[in-house]
């Protein structure tokens, strides 16, 4: 999985991109969980997830009720950028729990640590622009790429974003399948 998310970033041909691999070779971005307990919490599910929101966002693309015009180079930055925000933020802690025999054990799991507290999605389009240009579609669909899971005080402004950027909305649908149909 990580050489087929090397080889898809690797294709974009955008000034900077080869400094941002070059920063996500170096964080845990391939070991990564996707969530502490909610989709992909394992070793590399953060990779997983991201391929999977790739392929459902091109499966959506190509099958939408409108004509959704974008290159290659954004679905794949959107898609697989879209959760940068989570490189170095999980962190494996050690908890009490009782296992198959009734005995208490410590066993790992995953916590946060978020040493760049800005948000989720404004922090990954921070992130990736601290190394190459976004569009503005692109900034607006990784911006908002978690929908209505967001406060409710911004679904006035996310709803126009949608309006806008159609492209943010099937971004927002591939994260939330790949999330809930594939739990990962």
């Amino acid at each position: 999985m990580k050489q087929k998310f090397l080889e898809l970033l690797k294709s974009v041909n955008r000034e900077g991109m080869d400094k941002l691999i070059e920063f996500i070779e170096k964080t845990d971005f391939f070991k990564a969980p996707a969530s502490t307990r909610y989709h992909g919490a394992y070793e590399g599910g953060l990779l997983e997830h991201s391929l999977k929101v790739y392929e459902l966002l091109v499966h959506k693309v190509k099958n939408a009720p409108i004509e959704i015009e974008v290159s290659e180079e954004t679905l794949i930055i959107i898609a697989l950028l879209h959760d940068i925000c989570k490189v170095n933020f999980y962190k494996v802690d050690y908890r009490n729990a009782k296992n198959a025999f009734g005995e208490w054990e410590k066993v790992p799991y995953y916590t946060v640590e978020d040493t760049i507290p800005y948000g989720h999605g404004e922090k990954s389009v921070m992130m990736i622009t601290e190394y190459m240009k976004l569009t503005v579609e692109e900034k607006y669909c990784i911006r908002w790429h978690m929908g209505f899971t967001e406060a409710k005080e911004v679904y006035n402004t996310l709803g126009q974003a949608f309006k806008k950027f159609p492209l943010a909305l099937l971004l927002h649908e591939a994260d939330l399948e790949a999330t809930y149909f594939f739990d990962i």
